[in-house]
């Protein structure tokens, strides 16, 4: 009798203990994100938090949404428009965390005479097509009273013809082959801006976020909470260590020229970094986070004919 109360009191203790495998899609070039996935790494944060990670690393957000409709993944971490690409699909996934703020910038030669997004009137921009980069610049273009169907020149190029192309044209340049300015999204406009190699004339932010889908969270009862807390202690712990972080992150990524200062640059937006006490760190979903969101929602449908309210797919619900 006493060897089976020992046995169950065992078998409770091991279920009350035992951790969840979790597959966690995320994206190895991507900074402030990539130095978290580090710390998971190299730290015991998942273990104490019951978690047991595999992690499934990709360039960008389309990549990961291929795996996870191939049921490779249980997690991704992502921003706004993949993750409005993904909700189009209708296959349970949904929104739990704010992962981050990510930067966006436009930016032009060093001697080039356009100092404002106004100056580009009747001037050509590259740009990755269908990014947030391009949603971010038609917005603040509008803002400043442009149409930027009329007054601006867009042009298709990819987030990783844009150092090649500085570099090819020189420091003395006044454009960059037929391009007045460019627009991308960190780490590469980090990168480049940190080497002195181009001057930033508009910024903006996008809200990343950690997704899961249904079926899982139904399946593993509290784990959004416990990725929660795994996020706050992984912040808390990069503030505390961010050379070593940032170590971590360049060794893993091997981005091209990025450096300490790069990091910085790209990390630049994101408040948790700038809190003054753990306990402020925030990783939950506020009506600015929403408003962010949508918009990226919007300009994937503007381009898949697909309508997306983001407050059907993301809630804060999940770790309450």
């Amino acid at each position: 009798m006493k060897k089976r109360l020992l046995l169950a009191l065992v078998l409770v203790s091991f279920e009350a203990t035992a951790a969840t495998k979790v597959r966690i899609g995320w994206q190895v070039p991507w900074a402030v994100q990539g130095q978290i996935v580090q710390i998971w790494k190299h730290t015991d944060i998942l273990k104490k938090n019951k978690i047991e990670a595999e992690f499934i690393g990709r360039n960008v957000g389309p990549e990961l949404n291929e795996i996870a409709l191939a049921g490779a993944i249980d997690v991704i971490l992502t921003a706004d428009q993949p993750a409005a690409a993904l909700f189009t699909k209708d296959k349970g996934w949904v929104g739990v965390l704010r992962l981050m703020y990510n930067r966006t910038a436009t930016y032009v030669p060093l001697k080039s005479a356009i100092k404002t997004l106004s100056d580009l009137k009747g001037k050509s921009v590259g740009l990755p097509f269908g990014a947030a980069a391009q949603r971010v610049i038609v917005d603040n273009l509008t803002a400043k009273g442009l149409d930027p169907k009329v007054d601006v020149k867009f042009i298709n190029l990819g987030i990783g013809e844009h150092a090649p192309l500085i570099k090819k044209a020189g420091a003395d340049a006044l454009t960059w082959d037929q391009f007045d300015a460019l627009s991308g999204f960190d780490p590469i406009p980090a990168i480049l801006e940190a080497r002195g190699e181009v001057r930033v004339i508009d910024t903006g932010k996008v809200c990343a976020l950690i997704l899961m889908n249904k079926e899982f969270l139904a399946k593993n009862s509290g784990i959004a909470k416990d990725l929660s807390q795994a996020l706050k202690e992984a912040y808390a712990y990069y503030r505390k260590h961010k050379a070593e972080a940032d170590k971590w992150f360049l060794e893993e990524s091997k981005l091209n020229g990025a450096d300490n200062k790069a990091l910085e640059i790209a990390a630049s937006f994101e408040p948790n970094l700038k809190v003054k006490k753990d306990k402020e760190i925030k990783v939950h979903f506020d009506e600015e986070d929403f408003t962010l969101m949508q918009k990226g929602a919007d300009f994937v449908g503007s381009l898949s004919g697909k309508k997306i309210n983001m407050k059907d797919f993301v809630s804060n619900d999940y770790v309450k």
